[in-house]
């Protein structure tokens, strides 16, 4: 394959918005270049041509800027003997640098992720930091993970003594987020643990790439433990920053709210209390409020320490109207009290609702009189019908997952922590939504993911992306065997998963708990480079293009990433004319990588396009496959008489 040929590398981002860009301003456009002093006569009074402006800067962006926008020239090789149920599940897990397995993603991921939720090293000055290699990243992953000749190259620590210190954790950052941003669908959300060290660059950051005006807050983690080697204040929280790709889509689409943790605990006591005393009296409640006072539950929560005559737990809620300009007429009609029929007052700017929706509230018994006239009406809200609410920005967590892990077997080091994670998920990611980690570490995040399926049923799925870091001899994981954090990370998933279906068999019966392993490495395909001291080689390799120890396995999921396609659609094989054929997507892609290909596997090929009726069919084969150039033709024409939109050969 020429190395020019789109399909020989991950999505060239530069390129296509450049083609975005012609199709808006065709204008500005001379001779295939962009004519600038064009493009800022277009877009007139929208330049800022001001000398002095914001701007967030630091040593080495231009060249994270031109990284995130540089392509890959690798692949994600499957490997289904490190797998769980490869054939069904729809999860994935990679090894490999994220930078490089996001740029692989970009194509078969564009605008499919719900949720990104990552953990990013801190740069406390210890964490371990991937020093990215601008000229040839994927190559300096080989080197650093043992698949090439080492040349010196460590994994290392952004020491704090460092003149760059901050800016080499931002050039670290930067192309990371740049291209997750683009995997986000457009109600999406990216969520981002961080600590003080880096708090206000990550926002500004985080602006610059998602937007100010997508920046849905921020929490505050109060983890109740104090740290113990502060030089000056001691912080006990770490921060969790939200952004939406686009918030308006998302808000409009998505309510941004959790479940009451302790809702169904306050109906289920108010429910005891009055079983216990038959009826619903004074005693009641006021046993039900003395209950409510001394548990530990949130204000809201507390709020609702009222049960009505039907044994409705509720709260009382103003109904004057919100904001400061005067309400409507329709909103300032009396409520006539029910015992003396008397108007009662109404609030200064008015009720909070018109008139008609007034008149259903009273209907349904959702107003709260006082004893006479005088007393201004409430809302009655009910908690059945309130069991959500509003994500605060205070979180209160201070336990931590040891017993939890050590059940599991895993031994890792400041994992996060499960019940954080799942708070964190489930106001964002509802039934079939895909939930990325590219800092996967012992992937507390598909643990949270697995375990809120079979808590409610819905299906997410997840794809984990981690780093083959090499773990320490003196490290307690090395004595238990493993030799790599990937090692930990998946043993991690496939116990949860087993635990899961021995404590919760019926939940977890039609649950995907599998996952997909792939890992990071260079094309399956020699590049064709014509370099005058290499072209004797060159031209040997062009008669096998295919590197050796490549599967046909290999291969096909390469093309799948070239092609865009999702790595876990469903693939089926066929036997066309005694030539095995992949069957990707119900029809969508045929692929064929056998030898002594002929016209006969290319009718075969077409009349099982033809049986499974796909929109749209594109067919692969391998070059070399075709005995000489003359087969090559008439199987591409053969092809091309059945309709079939696109036949290429790799």
């Amino acid at each position: 394959m020429d190395h020019n040929d789109p399909l020989s590398k991950s999505t060239d981002i530069v390129s296509e918005n450049i083609q975005q860009l012609q199709q808006l301003f065709p204008e500005v456009f001379k001779e295939g270049k962009i004519d600038w002093q064009e493009l800022q006569a277009t877009l007139g009074e929208h330049i800022d041509t001001e000398n002095e402006r914001f701007n967030f800067t630091w040593n080495g962006k231009s060249n994270a800027r031109k990284e995130a926008q540089k392509p890959s020239t690798g692949t994600l090789r499957p490997a289904p003997e490190e797998s769980v149920d490869w054939d069904t599940t729809q999860n994935l897990y990679i090894e490999g640098d994220n930078l490089e397995v996001l740029k692989l993603l970009q194509k078969s991921y564009h605008q499919k992720v719900k949720m990104i939720y990552i953990d990013p090293p801190y740069n406390t000055g210890k964490d371990f930091v991937y020093k990215d290699n601008y000229k040839d990243n994927l190559s300096n992953y080989l080197e650093l993970t043992g698949q090439k000749d080492d040349d010196g190259k460590k994994l290392s620590t952004n020491s704090d003594a460092s003149g760059r210190y901050h800016s080499n954790w931002l050039n670290m950052m930067y192309p990371r987020l740049k291209l997750a941003r683009n995997l986000l669908k457009d109600d999406g959300v990216i969520s981002i643990h961080i600590d003080e060290h880096e708090y206000s660059n990550l926002e500004k950051l985080c602006n610059e790439i998602f937007g100010e005006e997508n920046n849905l807050g921020t929490i505050i983690w109060d983890k109740r433990n104090p740290k113990g080697d502060a030089k000056g204040i001691a912080y006990q929280h770490e921060q969790i920053i939200f952004f939406a790709k686009n918030k308006e889509s998302f808000l409009a689409d998505n309510e941004f709210k959790r479940p009451k943790e302790n809702a169904l605990s306050i109906i289920q006591k108010a429910e005891k209390l009055i079983k216990k005393e038959g009826s619903v009296s004074e005693i009641v409640r006021k046993q039900f409020k003395d209950w409510l006072k001394v548990q530990d539950f949130s204000g809201g929560e507390k709020a609702y320490s009222f049960i009505d005559d039907k044994g409705n737990v509720y709260r009382p809620v103003s109904m004057t109207w919100p904001n400061k300009k005067q309400s409507p007429p329709d909103y300032n009609i009396p409520l006539i009290h029910p015992i003396t029929k008397k108007p009662c007052p109404v609030p200064d700017k008015g009720w909070r609702n018109p008139s008609k929706t007034m008149k259903r509230l009273l209907e349904e018994g959702l107003i709260l009189f006082g004893k006479d006239e005088t007393t201004q009406p409430n809302r009655k809200y009910l908690l059945k019908e309130n069991m959500d609410e509003n994500v605060p920005s205070l979180l209160y967590f201070g336990g931590s997952d040891d017993d939890l892990l050590k059940s599991l077997d895993v031994v890792f080091d400041t994992p996060k922590v499960v019940d954080v994670a799942k708070k964190i998920i489930t106001p964002i990611a509802k039934e079939n939504d895909i939930v990325l980690d590219f800092f996967a570490g012992s992937s507390t995040t598909a643990h949270a993911v697995m375990q809120l399926n079979v808590e409610d049923k819905k299906d997410r799925k997840f794809i984990m992306v981690q780093l083959p870091e090499p773990i320490e001899e003196s490290h307690e994981a090395y004595s238990k065997g493993y030799r790599y954090i990937t090692e930990i990370s998946k043993k991690r998933i496939d116990n949860v998963a087993s635990k899961l279906k021995e404590e919760h068999p019926e939940k977890a019966k039609n649950l995907d708990l599998g996952f997909k392993v792939f890992k990071l490495d260079s094309s399956n395909i020699k590049a064709w480079s014509p370099e005058a001291e290499n072209l004797e080689k060159n031209l040997l390799d062009a008669v096998e293009n295919i590197k050796e120890g490549r599967t046909e396995n290999d291969l096909l999921y390469e093309i799948l990433l070239k092609y865009g396609l999702d790595l876990a659609l469903p693939i089926t094989e066929h036997d066309v004319a005694g030539a095995k054929v992949f069957n990707v997507g119900a029809g969508a892609l045929l692929v064929c990588l056998a030898d002594d290909i002929t016209v006969t596997v290319a009718e075969g090929v077409a009349e099982l396009k033809n049986e499974l009726n796909p929109e749209i069919c594109r067919v692969v084969f391998k070059d070399n496959g075709f005995k000489d150039s003359a087969v090559k033709t008439n199987v591409m024409q053969k092809l091309k008489q059945h309709n079939i939109e696109e036949v290429r050969s790799i």
